[in-house]
């Protein structure tokens, strides 16, 4: 969602750190580009207005620190104000009570239903707590039944509502169920509309009187820019809202919404939507996000996604073959699979520092979902040999191999190629200090 935002501002800043030292024209000129970058990315103008009168204020009052360079230091205080303008810190969710609950809330087409069950889904997986839905979307029937199939995919208790009963009626009927269930937190996905209007206030404001929410979260599709900003202001003023959702991160928003919301609102964001598949949801950093955009990684991020699909043993084993060149088809295949769990490689080399870059040059590294399987079929219809030296694949064993999987020659051809392609890459990364040193986890 960042990367033009964030390739104009990288560049911007890399020009600074150029400068030998800090003054009021160089800082000038950078910051009408930053100015520019912002307000191109759809963020609120007022929001852009008090970010970069802060960041020229510290820039231009800074002693700059001995081991930094006046540039660097230029850029610490354009990553501290945008880390202020996201809210500092992460949110954490305040659950109380016995059960607690969590109202989701928002127009239609934001994507309410499908964020119901992602955090269902995060409340039983990371907060090791019961979890139970409650569809109180009875004007859009589609929505009762799509949690309904999303919640018995997931193993994931949800409240049986019929489309006949009124919300009120659903939210009254859900205490009960919820205390035989013994639900530890009840997330209830209400009703949207395509704008907010005084219906919809009056009913979520009811649904609050039945059983009063810890949680109201705004659930804002970051396509719509300045306007969920508008949307936010007009739900917390009837609502008070405790947190937000963005949803549809991995999209191609400009980013605007995310960089005004907090500081237009005042309400923390405190989950972002990242895929579609009920695991994509992350919890909101604001220094990482800033550390994203700046260009400068997101380490941690890194690490959380690593622990969560590779396995130790597995890892040491693959950076020692690295390390030796001795990396082969089996677990180039191995490695493509475990990073498309992680989101992809592209993705993943936006994490790191310094490696952002790299990610335009490996546009056929991350395969979608038929190509990975492909690439199996190709493999596996290679003997033992062939797979650890694809060096021996001449023209008449490709052809083998295309007949065998069921491809052609020349997608035997690309795998060979891609193949060769990684291992270049990979070496790379070994040089650098990236492939799991001293055995550790490495990111291959």
């Amino acid at each position: 969602m960042f990367e033009n935002l964030s390739d104009k501002l990288t560049a911007t800043l890399q020009r600074v750190r150029g400068q030998a030292k800090i003054t009021e024209s160089n800082i000038e000129e950078a910051i009408k580009e930053i100015r520019l970058s912002l307000l191109e990315a759809d963020v609120n103008f007022k929001v852009v207005k008090t970010f970069l009168e802060q960041v020229k204020a510290k820039a231009l009052g800074a002693e700059v620190l001995q081991s930094l360079t006046a540039g660097q230091q230029f850029t610490k205080i354009v990553h501290d104000e945008l880390v202020h303008m996201l809210g500092d810190a992460a949110t954490e969710m305040k659950l109380k009570g016995d059960p607690s609950v969590v109202f989701l809330v928002g127009l239609q087409g934001v994507g309410k239903t499908t964020t119901a069950a992602k955090l269902a889904l995060y409340v039983r997986q990371k907060l090791q707590k019961k979890p139970g839905l409650v569809p109180a979307d009875i004007y859009r029937p589609a929505a009762i039944e799509q949690l309904t199939v999303i919640a018995k995919q997931n193993n994931l208790p949800i409240f049986p509502t019929k489309a006949t009963d009124k919300p009120e009626q659903i939210l009254a009927a859900a205490k009960q169920w919820a205390k035989e269930e013994m639900i530890e937190v009840v997330i209830v996905d209400t009703a949207g509309r395509l704008q907010i209007d005084e219906a919809l206030m009056t009913e979520l404001s009811n649904l609050k009187s039945i059983w009063s929410p810890n949680e109201v979260l705004l659930v804002s599709d970051a396509m719509l820019g300045q306007q969920s900003v508008q949307v936010a202001e007009g739900f917390h003023q009837q609502l008070g809202l405790t947190g937000l959702v963005l949803t549809k991160v991995d999209g191609d928003a400009r980013g605007g919404a995310a960089l005004s919301i907090r500081s237009a609102t005042g309400v923390p964001i405190k989950f972002l939507g990242i895929g579609e598949k009920v695991a994509n949801l992350e919890v909101f950093h604001p220094d990482r996000l800033a550390g994203r955009i700046l260009g400068m990684g997101d380490v941690m991020s890194l690490v959380e996604k690593a622990q969560e699909v590779i396995d130790e043993k597995t890892a040491r084993e693959s950076a020692k073959k690295i390390a030796k060149s001795a990396f082969t088809l089996e677990d180039f295949l191995s490695q493509i699979q475990m990073m498309k769990k992680m989101g992809g490689i592209e993705s993943l080399l936006k994490l790191v520092p310094g490696m952002g870059n790299l990610t335009k040059q490996l546009k056929d590294m991350a395969p979608p979902d038929k190509e990975v399987k492909k690439i199996e079929a190709i493999i596996r219809s290679m003997t033992p040999n062939e797979r650890s030296n694809p060096k021996i694949l001449n023209g008449s064993r490709r052809l083998r191999i295309a007949n065998g999987s069921g491809t052609e020659v020349k997608d035997v051809n690309r795998l060979v190629q891609q193949f060769a392609q990684a291992q270049k890459m990979m070496s790379q990364m070994m040089k650098m200090g990236m492939g799991g040193r001293g055995g550790g986890r490495g990111l291959f």
